[in-house]
Formats: structure tokens, sequence, C-alpha cells
């Protein structure tokens, strides 16, 4: 099925058309780099990091001319140190990005994509491939920063509140995996 709309900067997107072999969007011939936080290697079928920061990879995807030209993953090189405040977007652009999709982020890092001009989308879950979709469909938009820090109590804990929400996401794709295997039609 394909899909028209409207993207959240106002970008028309003529035509969205999952399929086996990926994504196609056609959206006007621009090129574009979209950075998108994930849990793994997989590319289009890794799952989106909830949060940009402490994500292990990035998925790098290519857009030109309306097709997916090319996928590359590359590690966090902040990944369990978090880096000093502005590095990991400081990183993001220089890999070209000019869109980050995540599940969140928090304020200062907003701040830094702000200054960049790289488009901030949080509130992304489930595949990248999925994500992207959404966010060429116009499903996906905008984004509220999560609240940051472990200075407090209050702040640990929204963070481990957004780690199981992560983990049961990653369960829940995990268990619909082994459902679609068991079954007698499994792909």
């Amino acid at each position: 099925m394909c899909l028209d709309g409207v993207r959240a900067d106002g970008v028309k997107v003529k035509r969205i058309c999952p399929g086996k072999e990926g994504i196609r969007e056609l959206y006007g011939g621009e090129k574009m780099r979209i950075a998108i936080a994930s849990e793994d290697e997989r590319g289009l079928d890794s799952l989106v990091s909830q949060h940009f920061g402490r994500c292990p990879y990035y998925t790098l995807v290519e857009v030109e001319a309306g097709e997916v030209k090319e996928v590359k993953v590359v590690n966090n090189p902040f990944y369990g140190s978090h880096g000093q405040p502005g590095e990991v977007p400081g990183f993001i652009r220089s890999q070209g990005a000019q869109v980050i999709i995540t599940g969140g982020m928090g304020p200062r890092a907003l701040g830094f994509f702000n200054q960049f001009g790289i488009e901030a989308i949080s509130g992304a879950f489930g595949r990248v491939r999925e994500a992207l979709n959404a966010y060429f469909g116009g499903r996906l938009s905008g984004s509220l920063p999560c609240r940051e820090g472990k200075e407090s109590k209050d702040g640990e804990l929204l963070e481990l509140k957004e780690m199981v929400a992560s983990l049961q996401g990653q369960l829940a794709e995990l268990q619909r995996r082994i459902n679609q295997l068991s079954s007698p039609q499994g792909d």
C-alpha cells in the first residue's frame, strides 16, 4: 500500500511504499541522510533505541531521488560514557545527518541539534524501517525532551523506567518473531 502525506517540516511526500526489498520514499527527489538510534546492527531491521545518546549503534540511511541508496550502521563512540554535552550531537553531525530519529532525548541534546540545523524526531519505537515509514508518512514528527540526569532520585527512577520500557519493547519484538518463525507459515 502506498501513501501520500506531508512531513512535519512541510516537505510533501509523494509516495511511501513499504515492501520486502526495503522502504521506498518518493518525496521530491531531495537527497538526505537520516540517523536512527539503534539497539543492534541489523540496519533497517534494527530496533529503535529509546535514548539516542546511550544507544550502542546508529543506523544511517541515505535517501536520494526517492529511494534508499545506502544503509550503514556505525558504532556510537560514546556508548557507555555518554560523552560531554554536545559530543554525541556533534558525532551525528559529523556523519552528515540532516535528521535524527530516536525514542527519546534530553533538552540539551535537542538544543545542540537545533544549533546544528538537524531535525530531531523523538517518540519512535519498533524497527528502523517502521520508524522511517512513520516519519515519511507524517505519523512521526517533532520532539519532546525527556528529563535528563541522575542528579536526583527522580531522574534515576525516570531513566530506569525508560530502560524497562525499551527492554519490554525489545522482548515483545523478539516474542513476535519467535511466534512468526514457529507458525507453519513462518518466513
